[in-house]
């Protein structure tokens, strides 16, 4: 299990929840990477404000899908 900052609903520095999650065994092609430290940009603030619409909630600042 590994563990993720989550937001389950719109507002400020509050409604981040940390949480694990199941990320599940990477496929052909993937690979599984250990993060020590990560950055996030100041958009994810807009996300987690509602100034931007995410796809859905929860969702994991950061993690940005183009397909």
């Amino acid at each position: 299990m590994v563990k993720a900052i989550r937001v389950h609903e719109l507002g400020g520095p509050e409604v981040l929840q940390w949480e694990d999650v199941e990320i599940g065994e990477p496929k052909e092609g993937e690979i599984r990477v250990r993060n020590k430290a990560i950055g996030l940009n100041f958009i994810d603030v807009y996300f987690r404000k509602g100034v931007y619409k995410a796809d859905s909630l929860p969702f994991i600042p950061g993690f940005v899908s183009f397909f």
